[in-house]
């Protein structure tokens, strides 16, 4: 989820950005796997997260990286971004704050030191806007450049066991067409929750 080239949304002029520790975050290592899972279990729906072994196993992908913070003092990790980079498109997957440490400004500050390495089109996924919570996620990422598109998006089910979810896809610096959109979601279909191309068709 990056900045948008004057050209074409989706032109890439580098291919694997995200490999830089910033002054901030730094590159998750599989041995520090537990910490950030722990945070991961404790905010989001299980139905918004791959079991135990179904997320370590995503560190075998070269196009999954995770961003994690640390705290000053303790050196435990207290927040992180995993991300899905792909030829055209970076896809942020989970972020997340130790409720420790939320609202504190460290959320922010890890996402625009991580946007500010990337020069490829960027998105995510949020719930509706349902609820106070929900709107304030939203508002959060506006707050951070980032556009919501009002096209309806389901989340295939993430893991066995896991069900579908109605969300919708936010956009960096400028929403999408609907032609763009669907390319998003069909690369996001495909790649990360490996629905079958005939799958797709209905």
């Amino acid at each position: 989820m990056k900045l948008l080239g004057k050209v074409g949304i989706f032109i890439n002029t580098r291919k694997n950005v995200l490999e830089r520790k910033g002054k901030m975050t730094e590159l998750l290592k599989i041995q520090d796997f537990d910490q950030m899972y722990a945070i991961m279990e404790a905010s989001f729906p299980d139905d918004e997260y791959r079991g135990y072994e179904g997320q370590r196993q995503l560190f075998e992908n070269p196009e999954y990286k995770v961003f994690i913070h640390r705290n000053e003092e303790t050196k435990e990790i207290d927040g992180f971004l995993s991300a899905w980079e792909f030829d055209d498109i970076l896809f942020f997957e989970h972020f997340a704050v130790s409720s420790k440490v939320r609202n504190g400004g460290i959320g922010g500050r890890m996402l625009r030191e991580v946007l500010t390495q990337v020069n490829k089109m960027t998105c995510l996924e949020v719930e509706l806007p349902e609820g106070e919570l929900e709107k304030r996620r939203i508002s959060f990422y506006e707050r951070n450049g980032f556009c919501y598109n009002p096209y309806p998006y389901t989340q295939p089910s993430i893991a066995p066991g896991r069900k579908p979810i109605p969300l919708r896809i936010m956009t960096y610096q400028r929403t999408v067409t609907e032609a763009e959109y669907q390319k998003i979601k069909n690369l996001l279909y495909r790649r990360v929750y490996h629905v079958s191309e005939q799958q797709m068709k209905y």
